[in-house]
């Protein structure tokens, strides 16, 4: 009996000391936001609510593709204006990517966040709805509405495993009137 003990004794211990706890997976999770206002506004009908592009955002649209030449986009969000998507496409035909429609208003940002993970994503919205979209990913009140006349803001947000940073660059355009 005292064998027996002595042999399930050691049986426990060497189970044990043969435990080695295997180092955690850490998988790293990076999702990046470009954000920017559409382009220059076609401003000759001022009741139109859903103008097309002038000559100079047509311009500044391809300047954006340009741009963002070098970065593997995944996947394109506009408002359902003309004017953003006229933005977006050139972007979107060089990717070959669909845009795809959002509402600022209605956007479940977590939902947005978790369809989007580990993807490089650009989003073009207006003067108000961009800076409040990134204001409401990074978790604060940073950015104020753009000024109407000011198309050339490109806003990133990045997310390494759940820490949120970001930044504000403007690109001016030579882009013909």
């Amino acid at each position: 009996m005292k064998v027996l003990k002595a042999l399930l004794i050691f049986v426990f211990v060497l189970g044990f000391a043969g435990c080695k706890e295997e180092p955690a997976v850490v998988d790293d999770t990076i999702s990046t936001f470009y954000f920017i206002r559409h382009a220059e506004k076609d401003r000759s009908d001022p009741e139109n609510m859903d103008s097309e592009l002038s000559q100079k955002g047509l311009g500044r649209a391809m300047h954006w593709a340009e741009i963002l030449d070098e970065v593997d986009i995944d996947a394109i969000y506009t408002t359902d204006y003309e004017r953003t998507q006229m933005t977006a496409a050139p972007t979107a035909v060089k990717k070959n990517l669909t845009v795809q429609i959002y509402d600022p208003a209605l956007i479940d940002l977590e939902q947005f966040k978790a369809d989007n993970l580990n993807k490089k994503v650009l989003v073009v919205g207006h003067s108000d709805s961009t800076p409040d979209f990134v204001n409401k990913l990074i978790g604060q009140e940073k950015y104020q509405q753009i000024d109407d006349y000011q198309n050339g803001s490109l806003f990133v947000v990045e997310i390494i495993n759940g820490i949120t940073t970001d930044m504000r660059l403007n690109f001016n355009c030579n882009c013909p009137d």
